[in-house]
């Protein structure tokens, strides 16, 4: 007779199988972020405090990564109000506490680290796992600096999330991904921007056919080591990063 775990779990896999082959309830999915995109929807949300831009699906998702691997350093780029580095941090304090590894860090780059976030971030308790370099995250001394605190780390978790262009983003996973622990994964945010009406980037440098997901696409032609993981946009529904969960296999 099968546990009730393991039943569970079943139940669950065929759950999210089901949510994928769901054709129309994907499209629907599609057509809300589209919707909520023209008002800022995901300004609206703050984790301990600080502003983290991302949809609660996909901070529930990074939570199940974070425990699941149990990362000794998260890579992330692009700061902004500095809400996802507290987020990160936070977790790894939560691992930590329940017997994980204990000096886990996260590192965020960005290309402008605001004097007034930064001054919040490093006030913030959870600071004390945090450590920011400021400069573009594709500059040769910028990467080996980010390249050096690998050294000696054991499950590293890769983000990216700062320029969405498809050069830049390409740029970043040729340079971060490769920094990711087998097992472990890569995330690149806003590959969403891909299926999303145009006229709703008209101010920014990218769009369909420029973005992270193309980037994406690109990378992985010559990248077998990387694979997309589905199973976590199905079961989301609602995410920003379609085809942007990257588990390195080998």
């Amino acid at each position: 007779m099968k546990s009730y775990i393991k039943q569970f779990n079943e139940e669950v896999s065929k759950n999210i199988s089901d949510l994928g082959a769901d054709v129309e309830l994907q499209t629907n999915s599609y057509e809300w972020i589209n919707r909520i995109a023209a008002h800022k929807y995901t300004y609206n949300f703050r984790w301990l405090g600080r502003p983290i831009i991302q949809l609660p699906q996909d901070i529930v998702a990074m939570q199940e990564l974070i425990w699941s691997i149990q990362p000794d350093l998260i890579i992330e780029t692009g700061i902004a109000h500095g809400g996802s580095l507290i987020f990160s941090a936070s977790m790894l304090e939560l691992n930590a506490t329940c017997g994980g590894p204990q000096d886990a860090e996260v590192l965020g780059v960005d290309i402008d680290i605001r004097a007034h976030n930064r001054a919040a971030i490093e006030a913030h308790p959870m600071f004390k796992r945090i450590t920011m370099i400021q400069g573009s995250s594709i500059a040769p001394e910028i990467i080996a600096q980010v390249q050096a605190r690998v050294t000696g780390k054991q499950r590293v978790l890769v983000c990216l999330d700062s320029n969405h262009t498809h050069d830049h983003v390409l740029a970043e996973l040729e340079a971060y991904a490769p920094l990711t622990s087998v097992g472990s994964y890569c995330v690149v945010f806003d590959t969403i921007i891909e299926d999303m009406a145009a006229d709703l980037f008209s101010d920014r440098p990218w769009g369909p056919g420029n973005n992270p997901k193309t980037a994406v696409w690109e990378y992985l032609k010559t990248h077998p080591e990387f694979e997309i993981d589905r199973s976590i946009p199905h079961k989301l529904l609602i995410t920003v990063a379609p085809d942007g969960y990257l588990r390195r296999r080998f």
